[in-house]
């Protein structure tokens, strides 16, 4: 099954049920699971059926299928002891997950400056989001595509001669780095693009993303701020190009789930974040996130915030 190519909203949904077939038949965890909830498969046939596996269980468990060799580790970021792990063992489906992605909404990743502003991902090792960029870097044509760890003067220099020149550049940044950067170097630069990736990681005040998509906008001087929403425990990403509202390849879906009964779910509406990502083809493709969004009439997302802990904690004990 060619999960990444997609025609239509029934081939989705047609690839989905028999994904979540076969994980149910190979994937130990995610079948004990199901029987907890006393799923019974012949009875699935529509995508709001399949059970979304919390997303706590990456830190608790091995999401896998089967006994397939296992060659890359990815951890998820933050300070905490608890991390998620994403054990893969097809690589270059992520490869062509995030590729396919990528020049879904930009176009060729040759023809772009690709910059990283990732201290803390860089500093913990094992991050899915250094290994795409990583590979962005590589496969552009510019000699400046780099990693700048906590060099905010070398990228500073790097922005001014660049500013000279005619080239399309990606600045692919955490937030609290990309604040502390134009604290020090406000700039001014045509052909800029600013993505950013996530929160603060602890090292800053929490903003809403209206506030710091404002503070960067300035300090870029750009109009918007794109976004880039992706996760350890995800193959594929979704991104945004102005004003926090996201978009997702087609082999992605976003549905809501009702926050006080995570058995509803929905198309549309506000609540509780369910993931679809046919790439997940080798750990779990059904994911209840800890995120709390909106999903618009034309599938497009915008994410509010996260589930509280005892929010969290609620809808677990359902599982107990």
């Amino acid at each position: 099954m060619d999960s990444l190519n997609i025609s239509s909203q029934l081939d989705f949904k047609n690839k989905a049920i028999t994904l979540f077939h076969e994980q149910f038949n190979k994937n130990f965890i995610y079948n004990q699971y199901c029987k907890l909830l006393k799923i019974k498969p012949n009875q699935v046939n529509e995508l709001k059926h399949i059970p979304f596996i919390p997303i706590q269980f990456f830190k608790t468990h091995k999401i896998v299928c089967n006994n397939d060799k296992i060659t890359h580790l990815f951890k998820s970021s933050g300070t905490g002891e608890s991390k998620s792990i994403n054990y893969v063992s097809d690589i270059n489906l992520y490869v062509k997950s995030f590729s396919k992605c990528f020049e879904n909404f930009y176009g060729p990743i040759k023809d772009y400056v690709f910059l990283g502003l990732l201290p803390s991902y860089l500093e913990q090792k094992n991050s899915s989001l250094v290994y795409m960029i990583d590979y962005f870097i590589k496969e552009s044509k510019y000699n400046e595509s780099e990693f700048y760890l906590n060099d905010y003067k070398k990228l500073n220099k790097v922005l001014i001669k660049l500013r000279k020149e005619n080239k399309r550049i990606i600045l692919f940044g955490v937030s609290y780095a990309l604040l502390d950067f134009i604290e020090k170097y406000p700039i001014n630069i045509r052909n800029l693009i600013v993505i950013e990736t996530g929160g603060m990681k602890g090292r800053r005040i929490e903003l809403t993303r209206e506030e710091l998509h404002s503070r960067l906008s300035k300090g870029f001087n750009v109009e918007n701020i794109h976004s880039e929403y992706g996760m350890t425990e995800l193959f594929s990403q979704a991104y945004s190009k102005q004003k926090g509202i996201f978009k997702n390849p087609p082999w992605m879906k976003i549905l809501i789930r009702d926050i006080n009964n995570p058995f509803s779910v929905s198309n549309t509406g506000r609540g509780a974040i369910n993931v679809i990502d046919l790439a997940n083809i080798n750990t779990c493709a059904f994911i209840a996130s800890d995120d709390i969004g909106e999903i618009f009439d034309d599938f497009s997302f915008k994410i509010n915030g996260r589930l509280s802990e005892s929010e969290i904690r609620g809808c677990n004990l359902m599982f107990n």
